[in-house]
């Protein structure tokens, strides 16, 4: 089966409106149909909730909006998990420890190479990504990667 994997900056688009918000909703839409499985770490978890705070303190987010896009992130993230179309990769110590080569191979930050590590742990077919040098780095690493605007 079809598994997406999404980096952080992918999930938000599900939640938050940005460039590339239509193309994660029919990802998770495809999910619920069973075409495909959605995949990330749970790492992004914390992560997504961070860039919701970061939106409501800078002011980018209301308190209602605030309030509405975590409650939705936590509530969609349960469900799919209950109906196993979602699959969260833990964070084992050899996913971490494997991220590290690639935090020397290509310079970049321990939390982008547990990305392309987790994604490769599920056997991921597609990688989406905001963050053009993460979508190198995945396309580099043999992932296909998407991506997003």
């Amino acid at each position: 089966m079809r598994v997406a994997y999404l980096d952080t900056s992918a999930i938000v688009k599900r939640y938050i409106q940005e460039p590339g918000s239509d193309v994660v909703t029919t990802l998770y839409l495809r999910a619920r149909l069973g075409d495909l499985k959605v995949a990330f770490s749970l790492w992004n978890v914390g992560e997504v909730l961070g860039v919701f705070d970061r939106y409501y303190r800078r002011g980018w987010l209301s308190r209602e909006d605030y309030e509405l896009a975590r409650a939705e992130f936590l509530g969609e993230t349960l469900r799919m998990l209950r109906l196993r179309v979602l699959r969260v990769v833990p964070l084992r110590t050899s996913v971490v420890v494997r991220a590290w080569n690639l935090v020397e191979r290509y310079h970049i930050y321990q939390a982008d190479a547990l990305q392309v590590v987790s994604a490769k742990e599920v056997g991921a077919t597609e990688f989406y990504t905001a963050d053009q040098v993460l979508c190198r780095v995945a396309e580099l690493e043999q992932l296909r990667a998407v991506c997003l605007g």
